[in-house]
């Protein structure tokens, strides 16, 4: 942030770290509340051990607002990942993540034990297809939440997470999300200014998530299929929600962020798997490309894709009358205005670090912290994506809201029957647009 800024810019940056958190309440600074917090422990547990939850337990404890945090519990669906992640806190911050033998906790159903825990504060961090039965055992125990996007798969599971929200503001409960990006200075920079107009009146936007992919978890003889599926959780739906919910609704929060935090009314699409193929891949796409429609008319442009070999991009961008704003995920942001030199705004520090600063700093305070109203609609959004992108249709965001089609397994033991089957040749089919249904 340039230390030369005038008083209206000040002024500016003031209001969006007031506003950062989409409707959370902070105040600025934070060491205001650092001594009043005085040396008390902030006690965390971790359910989701794989390496997002890992960063997020290290984002807690290395945070920059004076609070001291311990990890008291942790759970993982598997022994081998739990052991994996305290071998790697325990390394880096001893003691403070020293966590017992009988506060570690595995299996599909060990989340409710962590809930039974002294902990503060829970971070949610397991596969997505899991948060909405995860934030209501953690509502119903009393606990302040940080958890991690996306927020559901399926529009039941929005449905779950609003109705729960609810019963976490009745009972002042503090509750994060990690989308990192609402955090971030270039980001907060530049959507003020094109909510202030500099750009002109939006026309269109566009959003990428494009990579190489991410990793494979091949099948083990002794696992069941819920096993598998699990643990190997990216490639199947009701897990992760396919790419374009799981990664790029980074970029569709941000889209919606541009708009005012508004959503999409409608959205059309296409996708499929070209590259992807194969036992170990799942059900899922490996690239999507959906057109968005919002109430005013604008349009977003949206596009992901798993392909290795091909031009990346973790990127927003927004189209006015009077010029343009383009943000990278993990670097600068630039905004072009007819008739004006380029400005250009650097990143600044890592948006993970910042959510934790700002979550904790608004707990240390006791002040009303909850990011869900606005960052649901980013996960509403990519599943409407991805329904129009499976279907072939276009599909309103009514229609989707309102959907019935329920990507849950029969239940949630190591024995319960997902939905997905793997076909004679050991492929599982995938959505066809045209034939599947959209909701």
């Amino acid at each position: 942030m340039n230390q030369n800024a005038s008083q209206g810019d000040t002024t500016r940056r003031d209001f969006l770290q007031a506003t950062a958190a989409g409707g959370a309440v902070l105040t600025w600074p934070w060491t205001r509340f650092v001594h009043a917090a005085g040396s008390d422990v902030v006690k965390i547990a971790l359910s989701g051990c794989g390496g997002r939850g890992t960063g997020a337990v290290s984002d807690a404890m290395v945070n920059k607002v004076g609070a001291k945090v311990k990890l008291v519990a942790v759970h993982d669906a598997f022994k081998e990942r739990v052991d994996a992640s305290l071998h790697a806190l325990k390394g880096r911050f001893g003691e403070m993540a020293d966590v017992p033998p009988d506060r570690q906790f595995t299996g599909l159903d060990g989340y409710l034990k962590l809930m039974e825990t002294d902990a503060d504060i829970v971070l949610l961090c397991s596969p997505p297809g899991f948060r909405p039965m995860h934030y209501e055992a953690a509502v119903k125990a009393g606990k302040h939440v940080f958890m991690e996007k996306p927020l559901a798969v399926d529009a039941p599971g929005v449905r779950r997470i609003m109705a729960t929200n609810e019963e976490a503001k009745k009972k002042g409960l503090r509750v994060a999300v990690g989308h990192h990006l609402r955090h971030e200075v270039k980001h907060k920079e530049m959507i003020q200014r094109i909510w202030d107009g500099e750009i002109g009146e939006l026309m269109y936007m566009r959003a990428y998530f494009n990579s190489r992919g991410v990793w494979v978890r091949p099948r083990k003889p002794e696992q069941t299929e819920m096993q598998y599926q699990v643990n190997n959780w990216y490639y199947f739906t009701w897990l992760s929600g396919d790419h374009i919910v799981e990664q790029h609704v980074h970029d569709l929060d941000v889209l919606n962020w541009m708009m005012g935090n508004k959503h999409p009314i409608s959205a059309q699409g296409t996708g499929g798997r070209q590259f992807r193929i194969g036992k170990d891949y799942g059900e899922i796409y490996d690239h999507h490309a959906v057109e968005f429609v919002y109430e005013n008319g604008v349009r977003a442009y949206s596009y992901c894709r798993h392909i290795p070999g091909c031009w990346d991009s973790f990127s927003e961008h927004a189209h006015g009358t009077k010029g343009y704003v383009s943000i990278e995920g993990h670097g600068h942001a630039i905004i072009h205005v007819q008739g004006k030199d380029p400005v250009r705004v650097e990143r600044g520090p890592d948006g993970h670090q910042l959510e934790w600063n700002d979550f904790l700093q608004a707990h240390m305070a006791g002040q009303a912290y909850n990011e869900v109203d606005a960052t649901i609609l980013g996960t509403m959004t990519a599943i409407l994506g991805r329904m129009a992108t499976y279907s072939g249709q276009i599909v309103t965001w009514d229609e989707a809201i309102k959907s019935e089609l329920d990507l849950s397994p029969s239940g949630y033991t190591w024995d319960s029957v997902p939905q997905p089957k793997p076909g004679p040749d050991g492929i599982y089919p995938c959505a066809i647009p045209g034939q599947t249904k959209a909701y």
